[in-house]
């Protein structure tokens, strides 16, 4: 029984091929096109029918994480109710929503037209309640809460829900546009990055200032819903850009004087970076504490887009004190496995999936396929013939603190590089971090890489929770002499965290047991295999690309080995 599941057709679109309960192929749009955009994921989906081998006329159903008839008449009350204030922003809001609905149907009548699909076989379903479907039929638990928060979906900000066996019941939604998501990508656009794109910058920034405008923050997400958030309009101006802006109140409580053009400091930056993400961990804390305890749970599971900041996963758990598990891709890309599930769950009544325990959906290249690419772009390369002899390959490159491409068996869904496409190095290296940033990734010094660890060994250097096997949190650092490892610690001795099972990939884990038997452990830095602003790389010839057009001084392209000068 085969079921296509689609993101909603906005940020991130994703496809995803579910198989009898098992889910056989998923990929965000943007890899396979390397660039962003909206619209039905083609590429997506014309990926996930080939690996399966299956047509149109095989899927039993068609679920995308949209209904948008629904969100049109969600956000037109709340406009209604602005327009008496703001009557102009009211029209213009109007007339942008009808043209979204517009797209949105559009979109879901050309996979019916184009393809040859039945009405009858495409399921839209509320974004959110994908989201919890995600977090929740994915997890290993039979009873838990489920909090979803994000942006915006289908007219909502977030939901309550608990789910029991193969349901989900919601409890609350969270209205438009009372949401933390929103907030944070409003700051985000005010400290200077870019929105929907660059909020993890924001959360990496928090660890640098003091959290002196917390109070304010909380005000202004909690005013006056008990037990969920709520923005204060006392903050907010009516304003084209999302319906509401920063008003002149909120400026002058934080020291900012905008009507003269005035920019962010720096440490003023840090300050409001370190309060709001401060405020949403305790908001959220709160949220999870009251309705957990009044529900009688001891399990919680997290979905939606807010839940990609690991640093507030991570004080969730510490300050929560119970089992909270999130997806590998809680944003909108992993709308497209909670569809997928609530058609098998919820429509068709199958038993539980088993949880996930890997994210290698992606396209996988034959060596034969890998060569050929070789040889077109007349790149010089040595082939080691057994895995052994490429294991020892790579780890003498790390040994001699080089900066070596990992490119090996099938690509990982969502946003995080686990071992498959990652670019890795020795952390006792010289000026490692260093060189990553300055010839590879061009990042902010501020923002930490993550190191990958053995499952078996990772008790002896850090305390970390099952999460850090998708990266989706944090871990903590034992007391260590090693200066050197020290300083990819955050502050209060947090670690970003691989934890690499045997299980889930074993290749990588070999590599890891290989490099600890000359190194002082077996411990690398693990980040993306990318170029800077581009998604994580997919084919062959996105890797020869990324390898030459960056410091990367080796690539090991599944038994393919690439170095530059002789190195």
């Amino acid at each position: 029984m085969v079921i296509l599941g689609l993101s909603a057709f906005e940020h991130n679109p994703a496809a995803l091929l579910f198989n009898d309960g098992v889910v056989e192929a998923a990929i965000e749009d943007n890899k396979l096109t390397r660039s962003s955009g909206q619209g039905v994921p083609q590429a997506a989906i014309k990926y996930c029918l080939s690996k399966a081998g299956v047509g149109w006329s095989d899927l039993q159903s068609v679920a995308v994480a949209a209904r948008p008839l629904r969100a049109l008449l969600r956000k037109s009350l709340w406009r209604a109710r602005q327009s008496l204030s703001f009557p102009l922003d009211g029209i213009y809001h109007e007339a942008k929503e009808l043209g979204t609905l517009s797209r949105e149907w559009n979109n879901s009548q050309s996979l019916v037209d184009t393809n040859g699909l039945s009405p009858a076989r495409l399921a839209n379903l509320e974004h959110h309640l994908c989201h919890a479907a995600a977090a929740y039929y994915t997890s290993p638990f039979d009873r838990a809460l489920i909090l979803t928060l994000d942006e915006e979906g289908d007219g909502w900000s977030g939901l309550l829900a608990l789910g029991e066996g193969t349901e989900i019941k919601i409890l609350q939604r969270i209205p438009f546009p009372h949401s933390l998501g929103w907030v944070y990508s409003q700051m985000t656009a005010l400290l200077g990055f870019i929105p929907h794109q660059e909020e993890h910058k924001v959360q990496w920034l928090s660890l640098e200032g003091e959290p002196v405008f917390q109070d304010l923050f909380v005000d202004l997400l909690t005013s006056s819903r008990k037990g969920l958030p709520s923005l204060n309009l006392a903050y907010f101006n009516g304003g084209r850009k999302g319906g509401l802006a920063f008003s002149q109140n909120f400026y002058q409580k934080v020291g900012l004087n905008r009507q003269n053009g005035e920019k962010v400091g720096a440490e003023q930056r840090a300050a409001l970076a370190s309060s709001l993400q401060h405020a949403c961990t305790q908001v959220v804390a709160e949220l999870i504490e009251h309705h957990r305890k009044r529900e009688g749970i001891d399990n919680v599971c997290l979905g939606g887009g807010l839940f990609d900041n690991t640093l507030l996963v991570a004080d969730l758990e510490k300050r929560v004190g119970i089992p909270l598990f999130v997806p590998p891709a809680p944003g909108n890309a992993g709308c497209a496995l909670g569809a997928a599930c609530l058609v098998w769950h919820e429509t068709l009544k199958k038993p539980r999936i088993q949880p996930v325990t890997h994210v290698y959906w992606g396209p996988k290249y034959s060596r034969q396929d890998i060569k050929d690419t070789l040889d077109n772009c007349k790149a010089r390369y040595s082939l080691h013939y057994t895995e052994a002899e490429k294991l020892d390959a790579t780890v003498q490159l790390l040994q001699a603190g080089k900066i070596v491409a990992w490119y090996q068996g099938a690509t990982e869904f969502g946003s995080r590089a686990l071992g498959n496409r990652s670019l890795l190095a020795s952390p006792w290296a010289p000026y490692v971090k260093e060189n990553l940033n300055d010839y590879v990734k061009h990042r902010e010094w501020f923002r930490p890489f993550a190191l990958a660890v053995p499952e078996e060994d990772c008790s002896k250097y850090f305390e970390h929770s099952p999460l850090s096997c998708f990266m989706t949190s944090l871990a903590y650092a034992r007391p260590t002499e090693d200066e050197t490892l020290r300083g990819f610690f955050l502050p209060g001795n947090r670690v970003r965290l691989h934890v690499v099972t045997r299980q889930s990939n074993p290749l990588f884990w070999r590599l890891l047991k290989r490099f600890g038997e000359q190194a002082a452990a077996p411990i690398l830095v693990n980040t993306s295999f990318n170029l800077f602003g581009e998604p994580l790389v997919v084919s062959p010839r996105d890797a020869v690309r990324s390898f030459y057009c960056s410091g990367i001084d080796a690539l090991m392209i599944d038994n393919f080995l690439l170095k530059k000068h002789n190195g």
